[in-house]
């Protein structure tokens, strides 16, 4: 009996994914534990092996081509074996019982043209028809001119109601009129023709500006900004990277730093769920790594129990495999808490968006020599400033100001870290 292979769900935020690169063609021999393809998702590229033996009788999916997950991706059977029907199924056809056709024949068809009299097609985006959405939503979707398949449905089983189109239709018109404002304000420049480049959008790009855009939008932001004197750790890591075979850095204290203030300030280490908030027993860190192609989250799991030469060496390790497209779900997954630095580039204060599902983010700017008053003399100082974002329906202003200063006192006596 043939076997299909369907577009998997490789994390938990992924909706839909691209081949980045088959491994085995129409008509090669598969067997369990081969390397069938390669999968692009929204956190790295994953390899897909094969959990079937036989032979590969169809590939539904072109390379570089978004699909929904669970779109059918491949068939593995006996050579010669009559795969219509599964192809009628998932192209929403009926099968034709007096068909003669074998296997190979529906290969060659789909190869050669696989919309072919619609019988070997896989409908790749949903149509509008096959939405689960109530009959008023559809026809304020329609005469809105809004498609269906762009919203999501909170009503039973993800059914699409008025609700939700009235919502996407109000979003829409705040972006448009965001938009303009930004338009009337900008001077106007002469429109010249010239060359531009078009990039293809990559599941990670994608994925960040939906997040990220649900966050904003769904979560009431407010932030505190605090700065830090670095002298003391300043010296501090000079004296601990002398004696260590781990060469740590300042981030790799500020999570440390955050790890302790969170065990004094469990409220903070929560996520919104609704009809509760969910305060975790546990803290894991996510930590921004940039690549090229956007922003990844990988976690520091239990980074209170942890010393700060292990947290610098699991940290770069995390950030190589990142940069390498390696990362698995259990690299990203979990965490309670999220920091942010952007000192590294020569920036001194910035605000981040909260990365679902914490209660905050940190924004850590850059170090800084200020003039400073200390002890009635004016001298100079090493000052970091620390931008905490907030999700207002977990956490108060008092709230985030008190773990704000924990932080600094960690950071500016630094030998409690290390206690």
């Amino acid at each position: 009996m043939a076997e299909v292979i369907e577009m998997p769900k490789l994390s938990d935020t992924m909706t839909e994914g691209v081949i980045a690169a088959w491994h085995k063609n129409v008509g090669d021999t598969v067997k369990a534990g081969d390397l069938l393809a390669e999968i692009e998702t929204d956190k790295a590229t994953m390899e897909l092996e094969s959990y079937f033996d036989g032979v590969l009788l169809y590939q539904g999916i072109e390379v570089g081509k978004p699909v929904p997950i669970g779109t059918l991706m491949a068939i593995i059977g006996k050579p010669g074996e009559d795969i219509s029907a599964i192809l009628a199924k998932y192209s929403g056809t009926k099968t034709d019982s007096t068909s003669s056709k074998n296997s190979s024949e529906v290969e060659q068809n789909t190869i050669q043209n696989p919309s072919a009299q619609g019988k070997t097609h896989v409908s790749q985006t949903p149509t509008d028809d096959r939405i689960k959405a109530s009959p008023l939503a559809k026809k304020i979707a329609s005469e809105k001119g809004i498609p269906l398949h762009e919203i999501e449905g909170t009503g039973d089983n993800g059914r699409i109601i008025k609700k939700d189109v009235e919502n996407y239709a109000q979003q829409q018109k705040q972006q448009i009129t965001q938009t303009l404002q930004v338009t009337s304000v900008t001077p106007s420049v002469p429109v010249t023709q010239g060359a531009y480049t078009d990039t293809h959008v990559s599941q990670m790009r994608k994925t960040i500006a939906r997040r990220l855009s649900e966050s904003l939008y769904s979560a009431p932001h407010f932030f505190l900004t605090i700065e830090i004197n670095m002298d003391n750790i300043i010296e501090l890591r000079k004296q601990v990277n002398a004696i260590s075979d781990v060469k740590t850095s300042f981030n790799d204290w500020v999570v440390k730093a955050v790890s302790m203030a969170l065990r004094k300030h469990p409220k903070i280490n929560a996520s919104w769920l609704g009809d509760k908030i969910r305060t975790y027993h546990y803290i894991n860190i996510g930590v921004a790594v940039a690549v090229e192609e956007g922003l990844l989250v990988p976690v520091i799991r239990n980074a209170d129990q942890k010393t700060i030469t292990q947290i610098s060496t699991e940290t770069k390790q995390l950030a190589e495999k990142a940069k390498n497209k390696e990362l698995q779900p259990a690299d990203w997954e979990g965490n309670t808490f999220t920091i942010s630095n952007l000192g590294m580039y020569g920036i001194d204060e910035f605000t981040a968006i909260i990365n679902p599902p914490d209660a905050c983010i940190l924004a850590v700017g850059g170090i800084k020599e200020v003039p400073i008053v200390k002890n009635g003399q004016v001298g100079i100082g090493n000052i970091m400033k620390v931008t905490l974002s907030c999700d207002h329906r977990i956490v108060d202003g008092a709230m985030g100001a008190a773990f704000l200063q924990t932080l600094k006192a960690l950071l500016e006596e630094p030998f409690k870290i290390l206690i």
